[in-house]
């Protein structure tokens, strides 16, 4: 019975301590932009706009790294290859691709 009591108690300063801002209940996270699309995007737009540039922005990431990884494959690099010499190979087909 006494254990009980103790709850009581504690749930009973707990309540108080959330009613006077002491204590806060926990939330989940709410999610934030991206920041290289925040920069973009002006506080005005709508969410669907929102969307939109961050769907646009995805792709050209996206074709970047293709573009990118094209590169490398045309100058040696396999990335499918089970190779124990990995990092060296890709560094090779960088310098090779970077022209150095």
């Amino acid at each position: 019975m006494f254990n009980s009591k103790k709850r009581t108690v504690a749930s009973l300063l707990f309540a108080a301590a959330l009613g006077c801002g002491i204590a806060s209940p926990a939330f989940s996270q709410t999610p934030t932009a991206d920041t290289s699309s925040a920069a973009s995007m002006d506080s005005g737009s709508t969410k669907a706009e929102t969307h939109a540039q961050r769907k646009a922005d995805g792709k050209a990431r996206r074709a970047r790294k293709n573009a990118e990884l094209r590169k490398l494959e045309k100058a040696g690099y396999n990335p499918s290859a089970n190779d124990p010499d990995y990092p060296n190979d890709l560094q090779k087909a960088e310098k090779k691709a970077n022209g150095q």
